[in-house]
């Protein structure tokens, strides 16, 4: 009977022994590794960088279009378009990738953004024509922003300050308005958050980045002095539900580079915005606008002016001097030109993935008699003792179809009107049309 016991016992351990070893060698389920972690502190898109607290949102876009009448990017370009060396299209293919990464820090947010774009641009402008390429064909990488923030400080390449109507409802880079298509200036700024999502800034920004030049007594070339001080900029701001608004203010220095030259000058702009969201008429749809004002500060009233100098077009000249300052009598004295713009526009969401807008701009470049004499001196062909005073008007229409989520395809129209310096017998106002047609497929998460 011990025996019989004995037998028994040692099956069954044998039995359990066997039995553990098989179960040691069954598979076991792992834990699922998240390999990327999603990050909800900043809005859709962003992701913890493995190993970090930093959370970092990678976004881009592919974009190509087709511009008639208008420079790239629909910008209106003072040119003659009725000789038969312009080209009259303007083909564009441009591309970007950006980056925004976030950490949170016992002094905030601390934030740093990049943004690299490439472009290549086919049959701008007027020349020689040629075949192949085009008559000023080129390829080049840049970087429209790159800036950090912390603290409520903003260092770096970015919008400036100034700015409040960056021409969201259409394609262009506009001649009117401050916003600078883009492509940003440098900037170190300060923000003070007030509460009630009122807002107050203060910015030194790029002189450079701002001037228009100072014309000579001949008014045909620039001699401004180097950059010695910056723009000085000021805001303040409020974004509510209702929409935002924005007074703003900035001292330019204008600064003379010839010996004999008048001393360095104050100029300045005074602004206004006011954005409003309609939810009414459809989700997503506003109007917003801004007036500008400037003495001596004229990229403030027109980011764009630099193109509107003397050209040609169908035999007459489209005369638009455009200049910060201009030196008058023996070259000891200048005057600052005075201008004042105003753009707007309204976006309508007719049902999802269907938006257009209406929008317009106008603006005005005013002289001193002083100032308009010299700039005569520049102008073949004009009557002694008129004006060098001109406007421009423009309005026109976009309108996006979003077939998917992501891929924009729009077309544009706009309609301007130049209404020329000087008075002669080869001088000539100038209107014209311009279209763009663009595909856009955005990488945003």
């Amino acid at each position: 009977m011990k025996m019989v016991k004995s037998l028994l016992l040692g099956t069954a351990a044998g039995l359990v022994a066997t039995a553990g070893a098989q179960a040691a060698d069954l598979p076991v389920k792992a834990k699922p590794v998240q390999y990327v972690k999603i990050c909800s502190l900043y809005g859709a898109g962003f992701y913890y960088m493995p190993g970090t607290d930093t959370c970092i949102k990678v976004g881009g876009f592919a974009r190509a279009e087709v511009n008639f009448g208008a420079g790239g990017s629909f910008a209106p370009s003072f040119i003659n378009w009725d000789a038969r060396s312009t080209n009259t299209q303007a083909w564009r293919t441009r591309a970007g990738i950006t980056a925004d990464a976030r950490s949170q820090t016992a002094y905030g947010t601390l934030r740093g953004y990049a943004y690299l774009a490439a472009t290549s641009d086919n049959s701008i402008g007027q020349g020689a024509v040629t075949n192949g390429t085009g008559a000023t064909a080129y390829d080049r990488l840049y970087s429209p922003a790159a800036f950090i923030q912390f603290a409520g400080f903003t260092m770096g390449r970015t919008g400036s300050f100034f700015d409040f109507d960056g021409m969201g409802y259409s394609n262009q880079s506009n001649v009117w308005g401050s916003a600078q298509g883009g492509n940003g200036i440098e900037v170190w700024a300060y923000t003070a958050q007030l509460g009630n999502g009122l807002s107050a800034s203060i910015a030194a920004e790029n002189n450079n980045g701002r001037r228009v030049g100072v014309a000579t007594i001949a008014g045909a070339s620039n001699t401004a002095a180097g950059q010695s001080m910056p723009d000085i900029v000021g805001n303040l701001r409020i974004d509510q539900a209702w929409g935002s608004a924005q007074i703003m203010g900035a001292y330019h220095q204008v600064n003379y580079g010839v010996v004999g030259n008048p001393s360095d000058e104050a100029g300045w702009a005074f602004g206004a915005g006011l954005k409003v969201n309609l939810p009414m008429l459809g989700k997503g749809d506003y109007i917003i606008g801004q007036f500008t004002y400037g003495v001596g500060a004229i990229d403030y009233v027109g980011s764009g002016l630099a193109q509107a100098q003397t050209t040609q077009r169908g035999g007459t000249i489209s005369y638009g001097p455009a200049w910060d300052s201009v030196l008058t009598g023996t070259g000891t004295t200048a005057d600052l030109t005075t201008g004042w713009s105003i753009t707007g526009g309204l976006e309508h969401n007719w049902v999802p993935g269907w938006k257009t807008s209406l929008y317009g701009a106008y603006g005005k470049l005013e002289y001193s008699t002083a100032a308009s004499t010299s700039l005569q001196l520049a102008a073949a062909g004009t009557t002694v003792g008129s004006s060098a005073n001109w406007s421009y008007w423009q309005v026109g229409s976009r309108t996006v179809w979003t077939p998917v989520t992501n891929l924009d395809l729009s077309v544009e129209v706009m309609y301007q009107v130049q209404n020329t310096a000087f008075t002669g017998a080869t001088i000539g106002d100038n209107s014209w049309w311009s279209g763009m047609f663009r595909a856009q497929r955005n990488f945003y998460p």
